[in-house]
C-alpha cells in the first residue's frame, strides 16, 4: 500500500522553479519547471526518503492525508 503524504507545491521566484515539499517527511522536497514536473520529482524523492529511513532504521511517519496545521 502506497502512503499518501501531503505535498505542497509553490512557485519560488528566487529559484524560478516550482518547489514541492512534503511537510511530514523532514527535508523531503524537489523542484521542477512545471507543477507536473515538480510533483513527479517529489514522488521519486518520497520513495528515496523512505528507502533511506529503512536503511538507517529510522521511523517513517504515517501519512495523515491532510495538513498537520489545518
Amino acid at each position: 500500500m502506497k502512503n499518501k503524504y501531503e505535498i505542497i507545491i509553490y512557485w519560488s521566484q528566487e529559484d524560478r522553479r516550482f518547489i514541492a515539499e512534503v511537510p511530514e517527511l523532514p527535508g523531503c522536497m524537489a523542484d521542477g519547471k512545471t507543477h507536473k514536473e515538480a510533483l513527479a520529482n517529489v514522488e521519486v524523492i518520497i520513495q528515496e526518503w523512505i528507502e533511506t529511513a529503512i536503511e538507517l532504521k529510522r521511523q517513517i511517519p504515517q501519512a495523515k492525508g491532510k495538513l498537520m496545521y489545518a
